[in-house]
């Protein structure tokens, strides 16, 4: 039927003029019919089509309307693994939505581009109160205001459960119930689009959830391979029999948020997990199919990778798969080791000296292909061609949060002083920057790990959890195991939702995240985040500088210094100079009194170096007369 021609997805139900269309892909079945909730509508037998595909138009059908699946002679109705929504949850009826109801107001929204962003990660029901994308709209223009230009939600696709982080969905069309309805979400990022925000979205398509896994396996057991291992979940057929079907899905998927909910790039969740041996990667496809999608606007692709692969980032011509951006857990863990000592599991390859922060300013990755002894292998691969907005640097996301057993925030692990300093390298060093909810105003909630399942299965994710966390000595003993907290207990999410209010009450920390956001998008030296226009030297074991020269010919000079106070007669290191005719003025202290600190004293002084404890400085060069 020409109707089923003009759908714009592969599969799912699509109102049309002429009612709804229907489409599933169910190869092992020889019948499919659609069952409505709403009597009104007749059930529709579907018409079997090539490659598996049944399809059909349900000429009394119409948004709104909820319905079942039901395959063969089986008395069971399944749920569509297409779904839009599923208002009553996973194991309830599929809903009709019409993505086109919504009146968008963005058409003069151009998408975004890598230069200049500050990404800014949430997870959606406990970003407030309400946990919902109505009461998270109330805070764009604020967060807009500090600087953040791209937004990082945590997976929505519907999942079971009153409360989760969304990483085992069982609809990845859907968006969760819990949240709002899909036109909320629509609205979320219109209005974030309104206030200058791109919205990107973490997606997982590494491996099925055992909810997922139920979900599709009545419809065909080829979504799932059996040729690889996925310690999250069944593994997905990327390329074994019927695959291109199954790859037809998540493509599907992926035009779906970009085209239907004017997402401006996706996150994706775990890279390395993918398996796949086609002639063009999984990978690459899904980065082509986004950005075609997104039409004439532009789209960001972020990926995790542990492994540290830089050839993600990489042209098709040059054997990658055309990602604009990978997580940095290097610029991590080193932060991690300087800022507590913690140097256990995987911080054990690092030392926080001032030489791996220098050269992460200036090369993104610190491994790239030498011995990394956690893993007793080589870990990563050549990055030091890449721009430093490559790389997304963090001090605070939602994995390394909820690692930390307590899901500490780095405020608390750490002196204030040092806290501030490390700040200060975060948010001016020229690699994108990525802060988690809350860390702007240093938010006293915890982030923890919760999923809220009850029974077998809850006992089941509570081992998984104290088995994961045992790779730390520290929380190895039977008394730390003992006091981990219940992530299926749902104290652990409602202890971890924000208090907005601390905005506010802690408004130095808030004025330092600010003031920083502020410095790195105006002053010229700062603003081009070239990390070829950054070098720098050690100071001491504690101490070291980055000198950042701007295009124009502007230079800033940012120290740094996690130790003592540190006084210098001289410093035999060419890069620590004013340029010529000058001398060196402050700029910026992590030790003002509007941030908590205790004042700075000129740095550069006739006597020579007075380098202020636990601080950061950024000096200016000014013309002697």
């Amino acid at each position: 039927m020409t109707q089923l021609a003009s759908r714009r997805l592969a599969i799912g139900a699509e109102p049309i003029a002429e009612g709804v269309c229907f489409r599933v892909w169910a190869p092992q079945c020889r019948r499919v019919q659609v069952v409505f909730e709403d009597h009104a509508a007749r059930p529709l037998n579907l018409c079997r089509e090539a490659y598996g595909y049944f399809a059909g138009l349900a000429p009394d059908a119409a948004a709104g309307m909820d319905y079942f699946l039901k395959l063969d002679d089986s008395p069971q109705r399944f749920s569509d693994p297409a779904s839009r929504f599923q208002p009553a949850g996973p194991r309830g009826p599929s809903r009709i939505v019409d993505p086109n109801a919504y009146q968008w107001r963005d058409a003069g929204w151009a998408g975004i581009s890598l230069a200049g962003q500050v990404a800014y990660e949430m997870h959606m029901g406990t970003f407030t109160r309400e946990g919902t994308w109505l009461a998270a709209s109330r805070e764009l223009a604020e967060l807009a205001s500090l600087g953040v230009t791209a937004l990082e939600i945590m997976p929505i696709a519907e999942f079971p459960g009153e409360f989760g982080w969304s990483y085992d969905g069982t609809h990845l069309f859907a968006p969760s119930r819990l949240y709002g309805t899909p036109d909320d979400l629509r609205r979320f990022v219109d209005e974030a689009h309104r206030a200058g925000l791109g919205v990107i979205l973490d997606v997982v398509y590494n491996h099925w959830s055992r909810g997922g896994e139920e979900v599709v396996r009545p419809f065909s057991r080829a979504y799932v391979s059996r040729r690889y291992e996925n310690e999250w979940g069944a593994a997905v057929n990327f390329d074994g029999e019927q695959s291109a079907e199954v790859r037809e899905f998540f493509e599907a998927n992926v035009r779906h948020w970009i085209s239907e909910y004017h997402f401006d790039g996706l996150r994706i969740d775990a890279t390395q997990a993918f398996h796949d041996r086609s002639p063009e990667h999984i990978l690459l496809d899904l980065s082509r199919i986004a950005r075609r999608a997104a039409g004439r606007r532009s789209v960001l692709i972020i990926g995790e990778n542990e492994p540290q692969h830089a050839e993600l980032l990489r042209s098709a011509e040059q054997g990658g798969c055309e990602f604009d951006a990978l997580w940095n857990d290097d610029f991590h863990h080193a932060a991690m080791v300087r800022l507590t000592g913690r140097r256990e599991a995987y911080y054990t390859d690092y030392e926080g000296t001032p030489e791996e922060f220098l050269a992460g300013a200036r090369w993104g990755f610190l491994y790239q292909g030498q011995r990394y002894s956690w893993q007793k292998n080589p870990r990563g691969t050549s990055a030091l061609d890449l721009p430093a907005a490559s790389f997304i640097n963090y001090l605070q996301n939602h994995d390394q949060m909820a690692n930390s057993a307590r899901g500490e925030r780095i405020h608390e692990m750490t002196s204030p002083g040092r806290y501030r300093a490390m700040t200060a390298l975060f948010l001016l060093a020229p690699q994108t920057p990525l802060l988690f909810q809350g860390q702007e105003f240093a938010a006293s909630s915890p982030f923890l790990y919760f999923n809220d399942c009850t029974g077998e299965e809850a006992e089941r994710v509570a081992r998984g959890r104290a088995k994961f966390l045992s790779q730390f000595p520290s929380l190895a003993t039977p008394e730390m195991q003992s006091r981990l907290p219940n992530p299926c207990d749902r104290d652990a999410f409602e202890r971890s939702k924000l208090d907005l209010t601390q905005r506010e009450r802690h408004g130095e920390e808030y004025a330092l995240c600010r003031d920083l956001l502020l410095l790195r998008r105006e002053d010229p030296a700062f603003g081009e985040h070239d990390g070829s226009r950054v070098d720098g030297a050690r100071l001491s074991s504690d101490s070291f500088f980055l000198r950042f020269s701007a295009s124009s010919g502007e230079v800033r000079l940012l120290i740094v210094n996690f130790g003592r106070e540190l006084c210098l007669e001289s410093v035999a290191q060419p890069l620590i100079a004013p340029p010529d005719a000058s001398r060196w003025v402050m700029l910026w202290s992590s030790e003002d009194p509007r941030y908590g600190g205790a004042g700075t004293a000129q740095v550069d002084t006739p006597q020579g170096w007075r380098i202020p404890g636990e601080a950061a400085v950024v000096l200016h060069p000014v013309q002697d007369h």
